[in-house]
């Protein structure tokens, strides 16, 4: 009268083996769920129960208890349903035990006795120690992709439970991966005309670095940052485990192979929240939108708009690469490494810094753009969002203005993403031979040694610091920017960083318009 099934459960990104004891007893019909479950948990009991009823399976009327063991750490969600059926079929003997021996069960039960999917799959999998697992088909292709397990599917409950006592062979497994829905990158040749900023946006897929678009409406800002995820290499296979596992705990589609895994992005909207942002929010602690970005690009739109504590609530994950999220039951460290891209206006109505434009467009007089129409106190409340400390965390500041008619409408074709991303992945390539992912990477003993200084540009940095326009930790920051303009040029890799590459770094990073009155 007694059973126990393996399974696990999610907690943040990482999944926890769960051992599902089932005992059956004489006495006062009822059921109880013990072991630390959540209120998902605990209603198991009435799914397990008309699921088994729907499949013409036996609920016994009897005394009823379910031990999710190791009872000290706490259990959420309904990927236990699943297990906790088996195990009553187990312990009523209507399964043999023999059939349960190292085999894994996941899923959620639904009240017409189907198995359904359940999110995280990919972690739970990775948790269990069973040779195999037994899924609802629509995790099929989610549970094969760490390759370790064999994975069998079942539509339903009575369907797995003649499997299990051998009346009916186990059920093929869905044909094929479900069709990608993801859309490729745009293209980089459809920006026209932006030569600094394109190179901006070079410089940051090829380091890593952060970037800081400013600009007036119809710019070109969203343009660039849209197509910056397209330069981008794919993903090696030990990050392309951690952006899966990531993925499949936060709900999100993922992909069903290690191979060719492209970098995530991520844009929320500018009225996200920090709970959104850095993950938590429940017991089962959902990683936010800055995990779901770990190894790709997070782009933040209209950032003048977000609040400023949730714009503050990125400055430690920004340096550490991790989100730390502390509450009163428990504490999670989700990753978050990230490429940070944003953009903004200047002001709130945009065209604080608009100069003369072309003729003949519709809202400007006497050839002039529109001009700005904000107060100086709300253009400074506007400004002051964005706090110096975060500011600093921008390698790269660029102004983008309008391109110039002419570029627009008769220009040649720019350079497309293809001709870009084989000059990225070469300064890529270069950074792992360093050690490091990207050069955004390099610290300590490793950027002494890549990103050394000759004696013109060490006195270019010092007449910046003397001035007080660098900060140390812009210093550092520099130096990692020159050592990807110069890996970008072609120069020796063991010679010293010039003042060219420093001068250009420096320059990039300068004020932009949006902090020119900070």
């Amino acid at each position: 009268m007694f059973a126990s099934i393996s399974s696990a459960t999610l907690f943040g990104v990482e999944g926890r083996q769960v051992s599902v004891e089932v005992h059956v007893s004489p006495g006062l019909p009822g059921f109880a769920v013990v072991g630390l479950p959540d209120e998902a948990c605990r209603e198991a009991r009435d799914r397990v129960r008309a699921a088994l009823l729907s499949s013409s399976l036996v609920w016994p009327q009897k005394r009823i208890t379910v031990n999710l063991a190791p009872v000290g750490i706490r259990k959420g969600g309904s990927v236990l349903d699943l297990a906790i059926a088996i195990g009553l079929l187990v312990a009523t003997d209507e399964v043999p035990q023999a059939a349960v021996e190292g085999r894994s069960f996941l899923g959620e039960l639904g009240l017409d006795g189907s198995v359904r999917r359940v999110t995280g799959c990919f972690a739970l999998v990775d948790a269990l120690p069973t040779s195999e697992v037994i899924v609802s088909p629509a995790c099929f292709w989610e549970a094969t992709a760490l390759g370790r397990h064999c994975v069998r599917v079942g539509e339903s409950l009575r369907e797995l439970a003649d499997c299990l006592r051998g009346l009916l062979p186990w059920p093929s497994p869905p044909k094929g991966p479900p069709a990608c829905s993801a859309i490729a990158a745009p293209d980089l040749a459809d920006v026209r005309g932006q030569p600094l900023a394109r190179l901006a946006t070079e410089i940051a897929a090829a380091g890593g670095h952060h970037i800081l678009f400013t600009g007036p409406p119809g710019a070109g800002k969203t343009m660039l940052a849209r197509r910056l995820p397209g330069l981008l290499p794919v993903l090696s296979r030990d990050d392309a485990l951690e952006v899966l596992r990531i993925q499949s705990a936060a709900g999100l589609p993922t992909a069903a192979s290690l191979l060719n895994v492209p970098p995530p992005f991520r844009a929320p909207h500018h009225g996200a929240s920090a709970v959104s942002l850095i993950g938590g929010g429940t017991a089962s602690m959902r990683p936010g939108e800055l995990s779901c970005a770990h190894r790709g690009v997070l782009f933040l739109d209209e950032l003048g708009e977000f609040a400023p504590h949730v714009l503050d609530a990125l400055r430690q994950p920004l340096e550490e690469g991790v989100v730390r999220v502390a509450r009163a039951r428990a504490t999670v460290t989700f990753p978050a490494r990230f490429l940070l891209v944003a953009a903004t206006n200047p002001c709130p109505c945009g065209w604080a810094t608009a100069g003369p434009g072309p003729t003949g467009v519709l809202g400007q007089i006497d050839g002039e753009l529109p001009q700005c129409r904000c107060s100086p106190s709300l253009r400074d409340r506007y400004r002051r969002r964005l706090s110096g400390p975060l500011l600093d965390r921008f390698d790269l500041r660029v102004d983008v203005t309008r391109p110039d008619v002419n570029e627009l409408v008769e220009g040649d074709a720019a350079e497309g993403s293809w001709a870009v991303a084989e000059r990225v992945a070469m300064a890529r390539n270069l950074a792992l031979n360093r050690g490091v992912a990207c050069n955004a990477g390099l610290e300590g003993p490793a950027l002494s040694e890549f990103a050394s200084l000759d004696c013109a540009a060490r006195q270019l940095v010092t007449w910046h610091l003397r001035r007080g326009s660098l900060t140390a930790r812009g210093l550092s920051r520099i130096r990692r920017v020159a050592r990807t303009i110069a890996d970008l040029w072609g120069e020796p890799i063991d010679h010293a960083l010039g003042e060219a590459a420093v001068g250009l770094a420096i320059e990039l990073r300068r004020p932009s318009s949006f902090e020119e009155e900070l």
